[in-house]
């Protein structure tokens, strides 16, 4: 008899998925709070280990350490708030780093069972976590900069789809029938570019976001202007906006972007479900992708709402946090189905061989 999911060593790669994605919305509240660069230094924050440093505290510090000042200059003090987002983030990177590293010894110890893969994908999660903390302090060196953002956010989804990987690879090595281990091969061979593409544009188009978010063009929303149908879907009310402004290039890329990816998964998913049918393969693959359609139409009108409900001066940006908490989970959803193949592709190869 099957142990129950909470006792099952498959169980651990989702506890720790969860705690990666509170690590990932605990860094977008940063951002939408204008804390990124509350702690001046890595690893200690204005030279303590704690988060409650006073204004008197942040003016010595920077005295003593003027190269530390950030772009917000010299007179710029941080609430203690602020500076609490940013601890609490590099505090739980730190804590997950124990589980990662039990899970990376659990699979050593069971690879006879649940094969090399497996193990494999435990000792990437680790490295991709140091590489994670080191990307953390190149934020922190280069103040933000949009690309060290996107870097970061892109290190962040790699680590959190590789605990959907090795769970799914795991249940599989544990016996379990779900048919997304058992696609066809003849569905694999005709879907997987196909996929690959699906998975790799989502992916694109979030890191697209980060840059967005971390520019002028997305902070303050000094690209287009807010309001419908002026600020969107239009920009500054055109559909072809003159880019002399400053950050109308970096909206518009990341529009026409999400135009595009939408098109590769709306015409992905619709020609998935056609092939499963055509391959006799399980229905719920093409659900996955017709999810990540979903998801990233939901996301379309959660990234138009912030502009159209903003206010100069007061933007809703909880919204911009949905924004970037819907594009994750749309990401690791595609991601899933990636997986599927991967895994399902491994077990018809090792029946092949036993047969």
């Amino acid at each position: 008899m099957e142990a129950v999911w909470w006792r099952r060593p498959s169980t651990l790669p989702i506890v720790l998925l969860v705690m990666a994605l509170v690590i990932i919305v605990a860094g977008g509240t940063i951002r939408i709070n204008d804390a990124g660069e509350s702690c001046p230094d890595w690893p200690q924050c204005f030279g303590t280990w704690g988060f409650d440093v006073s204004v008197d505290e942040q003016t010595a510090y920077w005295e003593a350490n003027p190269d530390e000042i950030d772009s917000r200059g010299e007179d710029h003090r941080y609430t203690t708030f602020e500076i609490f987002t940013e601890w609490i983030h590099r505090a739980l990177a730190a804590v997950i780093a124990l589980p990662v590293l039990l899970n990376a010894l659990l699979l050593r110890s069971k690879r006879a069972f649940y094969g090399q893969r497996a193990y494999n994908l435990s000792i990437f999660a680790g490295i991709m976590l140091i590489m994670q903390a080191t990307a953390g302090a190149v934020t922190v060196f280069y103040d933000n900069a949009d690309w060290s953002v996107a870097l970061h956010l892109s290190m962040a989804c790699v680590f959190s789809a590789t605990f959907i990987f090795q769970h799914m690879e795991m249940r599989s090595k544990e016996g379990s029938l779900h048919p997304l281990f058992s696609l066809p091969k003849p569905f694999i061979e005709a879907n997987k570019r196909r996929v690959n593409a699906m998975v790799g544009s989502v992916f694109t188009l979030l890191i697209l976001g980060a840059w967005v978010s971390s520019t002028a063009g997305g902070q303050y929303n000094q690209g287009c202007s807010v309001g419908f149908p002026t600020g969107w879907p239009k920009c500054n009310g055109s559909v072809l906006p003159s880019f002399d402004g400053p950050g109308v290039l970096v909206q518009m890329i990341h529009r026409f972007g999400a135009l595009v990816v939408g098109l590769v998964l709306v015409a992905g998913s619709a020609r998935i479900r056609s092939e499963a049918r055509t391959h006799d393969a399980t229905p719920a693959f093409g659900r996955i992708t017709d999810v990540t359609a979903g998801f990233w139409m939901l996301n379309v009108m959660i990234g138009g709402s912030y502009i159209i409900a903003a206010k100069m001066g007061d933007f809703p940006e909880w919204v911009s946090l949905l924004h970037l908490v819907v594009g994750v989970t749309g990401l690791l959803i595609a991601s899933t189905a990636l997986f599927s193949m991967y895994i399902s592709g491994s077990n018809t190869a090792d029946h092949s061989e036993e047969a």
